[in-house]
């Protein structure tokens, strides 16, 4: 219960503890299984499509459901939406943890992203309900930002530990303590609301924005993992038709899921924009150097994931840079040069080999990661300040969204273009599995004689980073195009000025 004052006391901030424990686990699963990739090759042989669709269902279906969950919630009760995630996500991580073929852990996963989505929008919601005072839901929307972000770079971290020691299933199921510690203390600890006044819920609606986003997903990775064919281009053209579909539901439904005048509010879209595509290029890159330091350099899971977190050490100087810098320096020139930080870095990255020094892919993945981080760190507040107050809560949901997209999109587009520069570079004589992915070929390989072993590797991984240089190519165009955009967008803005008082929030001025 509050305290006097719209004071929150310790009830919420318990509540609050309680809330951060499945935003870790939502961040953390996005890039858990990073390290993970090798054993899952080893024990499920899936293809290369496969293997892409298991890092990246959870993450898309997760995106495409987000905004219906949270709306569903607003309904129903965020509490009540809470519990039943975290069961569902608890039961598809014993389900996953378990799979004994390719296929099955894909729908795992897929089910795991609609258990993530039914509960995401709740954790942030309730924050924003359980503390009405604005300096007390300041610090406790920080918090909630930054397990987000200490979750996406823990994960491979903490897959790795597992690795070490147990199967690759551990990496799912130490998700199930935590979620069965937030069903049991939730009704105890965090309040039940509903939204007074809403519309009935947009069934046909979240149904579209599912179904648009599949299969785009689908017909952009099999296209650039197999090659040109009728059935996927046809399933793009589908995906994209939905859209379409989808943007006139949102234009004419009485109650929509999103709210597009909201989009124009330019700071706003040009804020979405931005955390979007920073996104896609952290989370992108990373697949390519937990594989890297595994299957090219040699390391085993724990010591590849305590090598991958040096990079968040100019994450975290980046942050606290960009944040100092607010108050002084347009948001235009603090995220063009984020985004041309992160082209450096790319970069970089187009000279890394497979006999290269570690420090040449650790520092262009931390500046990468540096760059991509410190413009979202200074987003998150433009898009909640530039729109309404009766709205920050639709702003916020579609934000995450776009976060989740970004992050997704980073992973099938560039994993997409590192898979099929590796397939063409294999030789044609070498083992389907070796052919696939650079994991196969490792697995393959265990059983060849040494010679030929040693010469499948040393053409899987030369393969394998060269894929890696155009996907790292693809990012420098990205990057410098959304410095281009940054600048368009945000020129209009002064600093971010804090005026005086007690209370004062952060505002913008124009």
């Amino acid at each position: 219960m509050t305290t006097d004052h719209g004071r929150a006391g310790r009830r919420e901030w318990l509540g609050l503890a309680l809330l951060l424990l499945p935003t870790l686990v939502l961040a953390t699963d996005m890039g858990v299984l990073f390290f993970a990739v090798p054993f899952i090759a080893t024990d499920l042989r899936p293809s290369g499509t496969q293997q892409l669709w298991i890092m990246d269902m959870y993450s898309f279906l997760l995106a495409g459901l987000l905004i219906p969950m949270g709306a569903l919630g607003d309904r129903i009760g965020r509490r009540r939406l809470l519990i039943g995630g975290t069961a569902a996500f608890a039961a598809a991580s014993l389900v996953a943890a378990r799979a004994d073929g390719a296929n099955q852990l894909i729908a795992a996963r897929a089910l795991l992203g609609v258990a993530g989505a039914v509960f995401g929008p709740s954790t942030l919601a309730l924050v924003r309900n359980m503390f009405p005072d604005p300096k007390q839901r300041q610090a406790a929307i920080g918090a909630w930002s930054g397990v987000m972000m200490a979750g996406a770079t823990l994960g491979p971290v903490i897959g790795g530990v597992l690795l070490e020691h147990f199967w690759w299933g551990s990496a799912f199921l130490v998700a199930v303590p935590a979620m069965l510690l937030v069903m049991t203390a939730a009704p105890v600890l965090l309040p039940e609301y509903r939204a007074p006044q809403q519309g009935r819920f947009d069934l046909l609606g979240a149904t579209l924005s599912v179904a648009a986003v599949l299969p785009v997903v689908y017909g952009i990775k099999t296209l650039a993992v197999d090659g040109w064919s009728a059935r996927p281009a046809l399933v793009l053209v589908a995906g994209l038709l939905v859209g379409a579909g989808l943007a006139v539901r949102l234009r004419t439904a009485a109650h929509p899921l999103i709210d597009l005048s909201l989009f124009r509010i330019r700071t706003y879209s040009g804020a979405i924009t931005v955390n979007t595509i920073a996104m896609f290029a952290m989370m992108g890159f990373t697949l390519f150097t937990s594989q890297y330091l595994q299957l090219v350099k040699g390391y085993g899971p724990l010591a590849a994931s305590l090598w991958a977190l040096l990079p968040s050490l100019g994450v975290g100087a980046a942050v606290g840079g960009f944040g100092a810098l607010a108050g002084r320096v347009r948001p235009a020139v603090l995220l063009t040069a984020g985004f041309l930080a992160s082209a450096a870095g790319f970069a970089a990255m187009a000279f890394v080999v497979p006999d290269s020094s570690l420090a040449l892919p650790l520092t262009a993945a931390g500046i990468i990661a540096a760059g991509a981080v410190g413009t979202v760190s200074i987003t998150g507040e433009m898009v909640l300040s530039a729109a309404p107050a009766e709205r920050a809560g639709a702003a916020g949901a579609t934000s995450e969204t776009a976060q989740e997209l970004g992050s997704s999109l980073g992973i099938a587009v560039l994993g997409a273009a590192g898979a099929a520069v590796y397939r063409s570079r294999m030789d044609g004589s070498a083992p389907d599995a070796a052919r696939d992915t650079l994991g196969g070929a490792v697995t393959t390989a265990a059983h060849l004689p040494a010679d030929t072993a040693e010469r499948l590797l040393s053409t899987a991984r030369d393969a394998f980073t060269a894929g890696m240089h155009l996907a790292a190519v693809v990012g420098v165009v990205v990057m410098l195009g959304a410095a281009l955009a940054a600048h368009l967008l945000m020129r209009h803005l002064r600093p971010v000025r804090q005026p005086a008082g007690k209370n004062s929030q952060v505002v913008q001025t124009t």
